[in-house]
């Protein structure tokens, strides 16, 4: 059944609140389906299904089993007749993603696959992260991720691009990051007023360079929330920066956007090890 179908049959509408865009296009909605991979060896877990346009797709790929999670009551009618109409197993968490720790709702191997709310968007994936930290890359096999254009840009992004930042650096370290494509607002029912991408992230076997996430984290807020600075000046917050800067052999004078991952977690490595 159609996106248009669904809404028309059950009085069903956005909630701008929730950051709800539906995405009407099922030429798209294939395309997301192939760029996630082979689902058939899958648990696949999927965000704000909505009325269930990609939930349909994710069924006929035949995973192992789909999960989703819906923090709108009014679309959990529409979802469980999905479950109906398919042989996959597929259950429905009611609750907000954002409290929702997700390795416990499916067994591994599992993959996210889902048209993510723009306002928990970036917060639900460094959510993810951490998860993929704590537990190693087997709790994700993939998470294929639709977000705003400008907040993919920032995650995909490499050194000396205006973009690149914090989220690019922690995104880059733990996994292994694929810009897919682009999605006019026309293809979402209501039309954002923006840009839509679908991005690929594999998690890495381990971090890219060794680092504590601590204090890669504390050099990263520094060094960006000064970007513009010097990495001297902008880390001279933090204590002995000019000594961390030589141990790790990073010219002082240079800025953050022009730093690698690696060099990042080199610095972090020897903020840790020297007192301040």
């Amino acid at each position: 059944m159609s996106l248009q179908a669904i809404l028309s049959k059950h009085h069903l509408s956005a909630h701008k609140s929730l950051g709800q865009n539906f995405l009407a296009d099922n030429n798209i909605v294939q395309k997301i389906i192939r760029l996630a991979g082979d689902l058939s060896d899958k648990n696949v877990l999927e965000i704000g299904p909505g009325p269930g346009s990609l939930t349909q797709e994710l069924l006929a790929a035949h995973p192992l089993s789909l999960t989703a999670v819906e923090r709108d009551e009014r679309f959990l009618p529409v979802l469980q007749e999905l479950s109906e109409d398919h042989q996959t197993p597929f259950s429905v968490i009611s609750g907000d993603a954002l409290k929702q720790n997700l390795p416990e709702l499916a067994n591994a191997p599992r993959t996210i696959v889902a048209n993510l709310p723009y306002n928990v968007a970036t917060p639900l994936l460094i959510r993810w992260l951490e998860d993929i930290h704590q537990h190693g890359a087997g709790v994700y096999s993939s998470l294929t991720l639709m977000f705003q254009k400008e907040v993919a840009e920032r995650i995909v992004a490499a050194p000396d691009c205006r973009d690149y930042g914090r989220l690019s650096v922690i995104t880059q370290w733990l996994c292994e990051v694929q810009y897919g494509f682009d999605i006019p607002p026309q293809a979402f029912i209501p039309a954002p007023k923006i840009t839509s991408t679908v991005i690929r992230l594999v998690p890495r076997p381990s971090p890219l360079a060794p680092a504590d996430k601590k204090s890669l984290e504390i050099i990263l807020a520094a060094a960006f929330g000064q970007r513009r600075k010097m990495l001297r000046s902008a880390l001279k917050t933090l204590g002995n920066a000019d000594i961390w800067l030589e141990r790790a052999q990073i010219d002082p004078t240079r800025r953050a956007e022009t730093l690698s991952v690696t060099e990042f977690c080199t610095l972090a490595r020897e903020f840790a090890q020297c007192p301040n």
